[in-house]
């Protein structure tokens, strides 16, 4: 049993994740609901956005249940920041999926006062993707200035600040072509695979339903957003030895090591570096590593310079969507 500080009504937000036909791997988070409306329009809404879905209140040490289509039901409790993870080792779960891999299963509160407001009628969707065994490969892309134009590479980030506060989810565009390019290599050279797509990005989980809600507006394919924990400016834990999106695609390829992978980011912050040190740990497992060109010219050079030293896997600078998916067609990863 819980008690809920204020009026607001509470919800869990399950986010999309990975495992596989024998691991069941769920994580999301419990919390009040702040009134956040990605679907209003104008620069206010917006802003007031962007504040709520970061003055969260959480859900601490609340205990959940989450419900599988077979009807089997494993229990969880959140942390102290309302996350809460679901880590199982469940046989057949590739016989619930559909047709694109996709595990769908509700997760509720297991004991509500009965004064508490639910949202959802205690019902929320929380997802799972199985990569399927006939998918030929996935596609890792990064997120930041590759599908979404973000502005990571000006000065003191101006524009990701801009962006993030002041346009809604509606005003943000993709770059040109990435959409078309995603779809394709999602559907591989069949035009009818599954290949899994993953989403990675070192924006915090507090802006998963505004990116989740980019990625389908944009349709760009389905997949998995990995993002991280918030740390405000003073934070005291300590940083993790690896960055978060180098952590994050080395699970994704210790996950899945019969995979071969497709790397996407781009010339604006360290995904060179990155994705070229984990091509070079797992070279059977990465077809090709594309990396977007940003508008910054020292950055570019930089690239170019460290692409020119690289040999281990097929490894391109792009300008634009359209060179890539010449290249992906001429090695095979796309009609």
């Amino acid at each position: 049993m819980f008690f809920s500080k204020k009026q607001d009504p509470i919800q869990i937000d399950g986010y999309q994740s990975y495992g596989t036909k024998n691991h069941l791997y769920l994580i999301g988070r419990a919390l009040e609901h702040e009134g956040v409306d990605l679907k209003k329009k104008g620069v206010l809404a917006a802003f007031k956005n962007a504040y709520k879905q970061f003055a969260t209140d959480e859900l601490r040490h609340t205990k959940l249940k989450v419900t599988l289509p077979d009807g089997a039901v494993f229990y969880t409790t959140t942390d102290a920041e309302g996350y809460f993870k679901i880590d199982e080792q469940v046989h057949g779960l590739d016989k619930m999926t559909n047709s694109e891999g996709w595990l769908q299963l509700t997760v509720s509160f297991d004991d509500v006062k009965k004064d508490v407001v639910l949202m959802g009628e205690n019902k929320f969707a929380i997802e799972m993707l199985i990569p399927s065994e006939n998918a030929s490969y996935g596609v890792i892309s990064d997120i930041d200035d590759t599908i979404l134009h973000t502005g990571v590479a000006s000065l003191l980030k101006w524009r990701v600040i801009v962006n993030t506060l002041f346009k809604d989810v509606g005003r943000r565009t993709s770059l040109e072509g990435a959409p078309s390019l995603y779809q394709k290599l999602h559907r591989g050279t069949s035009e009818a695979d599954a290949n899994p797509m993953f989403y990675v990005s070192n924006s915090p989980w507090n802006l998963y339903n505004y990116l989740e809600s980019f990625v389908r507006n944009q349709n760009f394919p389905k997949g998995p957003i990995l993002l991280r924990d918030f740390r405000g400016p003073f934070e005291k834990t300590p940083k993790p030895e690896k960055p978060h999106k180098q952590h994050e695609i080395r699970n994704i390829l210790n996950t899945y090591p019969d995979l071969k992978f497709v790397l996407i980011g781009d010339s604006g912050e360290h995904d060179v570096d990155i994705y070229l040190e984990v091509a070079k740990e797992y070279p059977e497992q990465i077809l090709a590593v594309y990396l977007r060109s940003v508008k910054h010219k020292k950055k570019v050079m930089r690239v170019k310079s460290v692409l020119a030293q690289y040999e281990t896997t097929p490894a391109v600078l792009v300008e634009k969507s359209s060179f890539a998916e010449e290249h992906a067609r001429s090695i095979g990863l796309i009609a």
